[in-house]
């Protein structure tokens, strides 16, 4: 639980708080942007909330934070707004919430199927998840990104009997996986499943393309601030030049929808996302 002692000097006072144990993962700021900020070393508060609905995304950011650094001197309405996960974001596709610190904070999310749900990447290990996953059928398959976004997943596989995917040269991370691909080529795991690998931030980083979902890890994400697509330099652990190749690819597919690991998630038509991509990769090759 957050700390009011070791509140961040930034916080402006009031019924929300972030303590120095934040990571500035930029969880709480994808789920209340009108309240938290990037203060440099740590999120704040730079605005508390000013409506019930502003307190409940607070309070959901509170929840999904990974590390418990945000706290509220006032009501708190944590086993309320809980209810409010995993969040729907379309018909059939959820955010988990309860990011996991061994991710640091990344996102994991959801998809309901008839055929079999699927997980990707993998939240904290909480029961409310667990039940809820229950009531939704279940977790067929466990899709992971790459290495860094494994988490809990063995605990949720073994509890729900579900099959993890993973790319061979990120393996090592899930040990026992039970469909481990290797190379570059895309292939279905089931019909209206593609699993595209995208080498580059990891050596054996892949996305996964549902309908007009991209689930994509910590290949692409969407800048709300600069309204584009964008990819971290700074946080690519394998090759740049590999990112760039891979990402050149994902100019064949189709979709309206980034649901990235780390960096914020976006809906926009196919057109927008194809010209943001082509402009994304031109900025990339400047910045090799």
């Amino acid at each position: 639980m957050a700390d009011e002692r070791k509140a961040v000097p930034q916080n402006v006072p009031g019924e929300f708080f972030v303590d120095t144990t934040c990571i500035n993962c930029d969880t709480c700021r994808q789920l209340a942007r009108s309240n938290f900020q990037d203060a440099g070393e740590y999120s704040s508060v730079f605005q508390q909330p000013d409506s019930e609905e502003q307190r409940r995304q607070s309070t959901r950011a509170l929840l999904c934070c990974p590390t418990g650094s945000i706290g509220t001197r006032g009501t708190n309405l944590s086993q309320k707004v809980m209810q409010d996960f995993p969040q729907e974001l379309a018909p059939t596709v959820f955010y988990c919430g309860f990011n996991s610190p061994k991710s640091f904070g990344a996102n994991s999310f959801f998809i309901k199927h008839a055929d079999g749900n699927w997980l990707i990447d993998s939240p904290k290990y909480v029961s409310h998840l667990v039940k809820r996953f229950e009531e939704l059928g279940g977790i067929k398959y466990i899709f992971l990104t790459h290495r860094d976004d494994v988490a809990e997943v063995d605990k949720y596989a073994t509890k729900f009997g579900a099959k993890r995917i993973i790319h061979s040269a990120d393996a090592d991370a899930v040990p026992g996986a039970e469909i481990v691909f290797k190379g570059e080529e895309e292939f279905e795991v089931e019909p209206g499943f593609k699993v595209i690998p995208v080498p580059g931030h990891t050596r054996g980083h892949a996305v996964l393309l549902h309908k007009e979902f991209l689930f994509t890890g910590d290949h692409l994400a969407f800048d709300p601030e600069a309204g584009k697509l964008e990819a971290f330099r700074g946080a690519c652990w394998y090759s740049w030049k590999e990112q760039i190749r891979s990402m050149r690819r994902l100019l064949d597919y189709q979709f309206e929808w980034v649901l990235a690991g780390h960096g914020d998630r976006v809906h926009q038509s196919a057109s927008v996302m194809h010209s943001q991509l082509e402009e994304l990769l031109g900025w990339m090759e400047r910045a090799a």
